[in-house]
């Protein structure tokens, strides 16, 4: 099933209501931080949740299912209640205590099970064929791709001149959501750390790939392989795929809190992080947006790791 730029327009429409429209703070001339840790459940993820079950029509008595690392399940869990629902969510053993923590003050049924989102994911998928709650994917269904593009719309009314827009990639649903909502001439940065290559890796070999997953992005960005659908996206779109290290993306989170005072996770510091490190120059003149896409984070850490 093929998603196009309607259905990011749609989806806009559809959670009107139920979603912020995040801040864009101006850092120097020609560089913006779009502030999407400050979305309700700490990240862009409640866009695409929302947009799923409410294409649902009549949800079943199951309620509302889904395998996370942490981010999307706090989405999901935080959708389904605004709505009344039941939220069973499914982490791997790999999932910070604050989301945790975050899931269960949401109400959400947690299971934690597996040592990496894949396995999260099949046992969450069991669970929903012997309940016929809704699956609510990560990343790899129409619905959640559409949902994270109304993010692309929301940037380019803030910040019209925009030339690039950097996002960091885990399963690839909000690369491919952006790369849908953004208007031509706009070049799409995709960021992902050296130890998660899998939309890098899915751009080379023409297909997805299984990638091996670590390092300190694998809660969040640690999709063993890209989703179908967003690579169907992606691999249409102009995009410049970049890696970074774990050191670059502990740097940028360690600045991002001294000098700009913003909490974020890792994940939520990647695409930063292909900036300071160089792994991404923009040319002279160029004027560049950077999604900070997660806020789940021990505060305690900002500064140590």
């Amino acid at each position: 099933m093929t998603v196009t730029h309607a259905d990011v327009v749609a989806a806009r429409e559809r959670v009107s209501g139920r979603v912020l429209r995040t801040p864009v703070l101006e850092v120097t001339p020609g560089l913006v931080f779009k502030l999407e840790q400050l979305q309700h459940s700490g990240s862009f993820k409640v866009r695409g949740a929302f947009n799923r079950i409410l294409s649902a029509g009549e949800l079943p008595a199951g309620g509302v299912i889904a395998a996370s690392g942490g981010n999307h399940g706090l989405a999901v869990a935080y959708a389904a209640r605004a709505l009344g629902v039941r939220a069973e969510i499914f982490v791997p053993t790999v999932t910070s205590p604050v989301k945790l923590a975050g899931l269960r003050a949401l109400d959400a049924q947690v299971t934690q099970t597996g040592a990496i989102y894949a396995e999260a994911a099949q046992a969450a998928a069991k669970r929903a064929a012997e309940t016929g709650a809704l699956p609510v994917h990560a990343y790899d269904q129409p619905e959640v791709v559409a949902g994270q593009g109304t993010l692309a719309l929301e940037l380019m009314e803030q910040a019209p001149d925009v030339d690039t827009v950097l996002v960091a990639v885990g399963g690839g649903g909000l690369a491919a959501g952006v790369a849908l909502g953004l208007p031509s001439g706009v070049r799409l940065v995709t960021v992902e750390p050296e130890l998660i290559p899998a939309l890098h890796a899915a751009l080379r070999a023409g297909r997805p790939v299984p990638v091996e997953v670590s390092g300190v992005g694998a809660d969040a960005l640690g999709a063993t392989e890209v989703g179908g659908t967003a690579f169907g996206v992606l691999s249409e779109a102009e995009v410049t795929s970049v890696l970074v290290s774990d050191a670059a993306i502990v740097e940028a989170r360690r600045t991002l809190w001294t000098r700009h005072r913003t909490v974020v996770e890792h994940a939520g510091a990647a695409a930063y992080a292909a900036l300071l490190s160089g792994a991404y120059q923009p040319a002279d003149g160029e004027r560049v947006a950077v999604v900070i896409c997660g806020s789940n984070t021990d505060p305690a850490t900002l500064t140590t790791s």
